[in-house]
């Protein structure tokens, strides 16, 4: 009789879980304190509070580190709730997006993934590519299927709603979002972000409210 050998089944542990999401923290700080180019494994493993071992039977390499980040941040973007609801006022929820999209956006270490993102993009532009798909277009994508929702009933004069959705969160982001994740200005307050998306959503209704 031939004997048969199991299958390997892999467990992950709640120690695996912790000692990943250790490493993942110790990685963000150290991208965010010296951009990608700047961070080394041994400065990660440092910071961390790991051994270099450890880190590399987590992580190949800096790149898949990054990568898991940038993955992260999409399931974190995702856990936040857009209030959509078809049944409410155009003005009153392009407000209320507005105002949670840039909080959002200019939280304090938000600007930190979008500026490691943009250094290496050109280099690795699978990266750049599924974060702006992920992160960013979705959010566009989920404001422009409101709108349809309000040019079918006449609330609403718009030909391209994809357009229209971008537009309106440029809109929001003017004075704002570039100062921040630039590093000129700080996070904006709650009252200069309700001011913005204030003038953004009066622009736009001005623009494609029905007459």
């Amino acid at each position: 009789m031939v004997a048969v050998t199991p299958s390997r089944i892999d467990v992950v542990t709640e120690e695996d879980t912790s000692k990943r999401r250790q490493i993942l923290d110790g990685a963000r700080k150290v991208f965010m304190d010296l951009g990608f180019d700047g961070a080394s494994m041994n400065e990660i493993a440092r910071s961390a509070g790991v051994s270099k071992g450890t880190l590399y039977v987590y992580f190949a390499d800096k790149n898949r580190l990054f990568e898991a980040i940038v993955a992260e941040e999409t399931l974190e973007r995702d856990k936040v709730v857009f209030n959509f609801d078809p049944g409410c006022d155009v003005e009153t929820t392009l407000r209320k997006f507005g105002q949670a999209y840039i909080s959002l956006q200019c939280r304090p270490g938000g600007g930190s993934s979008v500026r490691t993102v943009m250094a290496i993009a050109e280099r690795m532009p699978e990266v750049g590519r599924r974060f702006y798909e992920n992160v960013l277009a979705k959010t566009i994508n989920r404001l422009a299927d409101y709108l349809k929702l309000h040019v079918r009933p006449g609330d609403l004069a718009i030909d391209d709603c994809q357009l229209a959705a971008s537009q309106f969160i440029q809109m929001c982001q003017a004075t704002l979002f570039l100062p921040y994740v630039f590093q000129a200005a700080p996070a904006p307050s709650a009252d200069r972000i309700a001011q913005v998306v204030d003038s953004a959503t009066r622009m736009f209704l001005a623009a494609y409210r029905a007459k």
